[in-house]
């Protein structure tokens, strides 16, 4: 029986001293039904030269413009012919099973719209692999702050457990076509006007709107260099402690979308009930904002200069939307993540 076919959309900005050992990382799969798409982003450090050079098999677009994450997403998805679709940073590595262990799980599963295995952090400075987790699938706090659950823990074991998860981080994602498809809006996948930064939640929260499912699968390893570091985010003071290693770039970006976020695809009953835990993150937000970082106050005007089309966006989701409150309100109002807890209890295992 012939695989289904897997698209791979590599997104790429001035990352060309990665290029060589992601690519290869994904020749080496197990898994061959693939076609892999490099998209540029206007880097200027011949990356884009460089695949074209040196991978005659991967198709290359080379764009004029940094579009940004989410449009580039987009751009890929519609290039891909496969049944699945994979986003991802040239900064990932991967266990030669990792693809297909979870399109094997995909085809098993057809709710599934979205999937990722146990990554871990990547050390690209000593060249070397990591026990500390990277992400297991997104969390979603009652006040809607979103993390990359296990992030900065140890893996003793905790993270085993295969399950169904609010999300799947942008680090890569595997897609279902089909899911793609199903919750696309106004001819968009990714949110064009995120640019960058919490569109893979956006997408991990419309799916669940619209009966989706997010899975995550502890066999499959993979590893990510991530830029910013492997951070621990679970509570208010770790928030805090580890902001000042996000450039103003990310925080801008994210505080932009994380409320075009919620105006998208909060539902009225979720509001009510958590509208405590929201008011006071937004309360403390505001505040650490004027004494810490004034200069996010002008990416509000931004924001409320995008909030009519959040809104028509909105009404398009709520009409389309498949499940009630009741249906996801566990995935959407978590109180503490699993992995903490088990970290706080078990310290030495």
């Amino acid at each position: 029986m012939a695989q289904p076919l897997l698209s791979i959309v590599i997104i790429n900005y001035n990352t060309k001293h990665l290029l060589d050992g992601c690519i290869k990382s994904l020749l080496a799969q197990t898994y061959k039904s693939l076609e892999i798409i490099f998209i540029d982003n206007k880097s200027e450090d011949g990356s884009c030269a460089f695949v074209q050079e040196n991978f005659k098999e991967v198709i290359a677009v080379c764009n004029t413009d940094n579009i940004g994450y989410a449009p580039a997403g987009n751009q890929g998805i519609k290039l891909g012919k496969g049944e699945y679709i994979m986003l991802m940073n040239p900064d990932i590595l991967f266990e030669p099973d990792y693809i297909e262990k979870c399109i094997k799980q995909m085809e098993k599963d057809q709710k599934i719209a979205a999937i990722c295995g146990k990554i871990y952090k990547y050390d690209f400075q000593k060249n070397e692999k990591t026990k500390f987790i990277d992400t297991v699938g997104l969390f979603c706090f009652r006040n809607r702050r979103v993390i990359d659950d296990g992030q900065g823990l140890k893996d003793k074991g905790q993270f085993d457990e295969e399950k169904y998860v609010f999300g799947i981080s942008g680090a890569c994602p595997i897609y279902r076509k089909k899911a793609l498809e199903d919750v696309k809006i106004f001819n968009e996948y990714l949110d064009d006007d995120f640019f960058m930064y919490k569109e893979d939640v956006d997408i991990s929260w419309r799916f669940l709107l619209f009966g989706w499912k997010s899975f995550y699968l502890p066999t499959a390893h993979a590893y990510h260099g991530r830029g910013t570091g492997v951070l621990k985010r679970f509570t208010h003071m770790e928030v805090a402690k580890n902001r000042s290693k996000l450039n103003a770039f990310q925080k801008s970006y994210s505080y932009k979308n994380q409320r075009l976020m919620q105006v998208k695809n909060e539902l009225w009953p979720g509001i009510l009930q958590d509208f405590f835990p929201m008011l006071w993150k937004e309360i403390l937000i505001t505040g650490y904002i004027f004494l810490r970082e004034p200069y996010l106050l002008k990416w509000w005007w931004k924001m409320m200069k995008q909030m009519p089309h959040a809104v028509k966006k909105r009404k398009e989701i709520m009409k389309r939307k498949r499940v009630q409150w009741k249906d996801i309100h566990t995935f959407v109002s978590g109180k503490q993540s699993q992995y903490l807890k088990y970290d706080l209890e078990h310290p030495e295992h």
